[in-house]
Formats: structure tokens, sequence, C-alpha cells
């Protein structure tokens, strides 16, 4: 966990040095737009499942397993909708500087490390027996702290467009 959280920040960093280096033309820019904007709906609309089926579960609505199965059928267009969101960003001619970018970047950060032990917690919870309140707290915070990464991020790049 430790390992991966240090490589995925590390390409962050690196993706970011890329981005301060290089300038795209006005064509590719406008890809690059279109990715980013095609990305957010794929991997926040997962989340969004994602979390809505975690809900069902907490509320008694759906059996643990189910949101798990959900879940897990889900990792793959939430990881793909950041990827292309951090790949397609770094092509926006992100403003380093500024402390709007800046706290996105820490959202961006934190939003992976916060995915990737998200693996371990569905391990966690797809253990026999059902699960303690350590691990209901745990899937409550991940869940928070997802949420609170994805919507802040949103509203960054939002007030970023409009300044």
């Amino acid at each position: 966990m430790a390992a991966a959280s240090l490589a995925a920040v590390t390409a962050l960093a690196g993706g970011l040095w890329f981005s301060a280096h290089v300038r795209t033309d006005p064509v590719l820019h406008e890809v690059a737009l279109f990715v980013h904007l095609a990305s957010l709906a794929l991997g926040f609309g997962a989340v969004l499942a994602a979390d809505w089926y975690g809900t069902l579960w907490l509320t008694g609505r759906a059996p643990l397993s189910e949101a798990l199965n959900v879940t897990s059928r889900l990792h793959v267009p939430i990881w793909a909708g950041l990827a292309g969101l951090v790949v397609s960003g770094l092509m926006l001619h992100p403003d380093l500087s500024s402390p709007l970018t800046q706290a996105k970047i820490a959202l961006v950060a934190t939003l992976t490390v916060n995915g990737l032990q998200a693996g371990l917690l569905s391990r966690r919870l797809s253990a026999p027996g059902a699960p303690g309140p350590a691990a209901l707290a745990w899937a409550g915070a991940t869940a928070l702290i997802s949420q609170l990464c994805w919507w802040g991020s949103v509203v960054v790049g939002f007030i970023n467009t409009r300044t």
C-alpha cells in the first residue's frame, strides 16, 4: 500500500513537471478538455454508483455481497476516469502557482491514495462474517474522503474555468 501510494504520488509529481515544461497546441488543448470532461463523467459517475450501493448496504436495503459485487465491477471505470482526468488535466496548462490549483492537486493525490487503500477495505469487507465497527468506520471514512475529494476537485475546476 505504501509503495503503491508513493509510486502514484511520484507519477503525479512527474506529470506536474511535464505539464510545466510542455505546451499543447490549441487543437490538442480542446481534445484534452473533452477527454477531461468525459473522464469526469466516467470516473465520478462510477464513484457515485459505488457509494450509492454502499449507502444501500449501510441502510439495510441491499446485502453486503451485492454492494461489494457492484463496487468491484466499478473499479476499472473509476480508475480509468481518474487516470483520464489526471493525464488530460496536465495538458490543460494548470497554473501551478495558484492556491486553487495546488488545492486540487492535493485533493487528487488524496483521492488516489484513498482509492488504493479502498482495495484493502474491500478485501476486509469480503472476509467471512459480518464486518465489525472498525470496518464500518473505515468504510464510512473512505466514502467520505472520496466524496470530499471528488466534489472538491469539481468545484475547484469550475472556479478555475471562471477566472
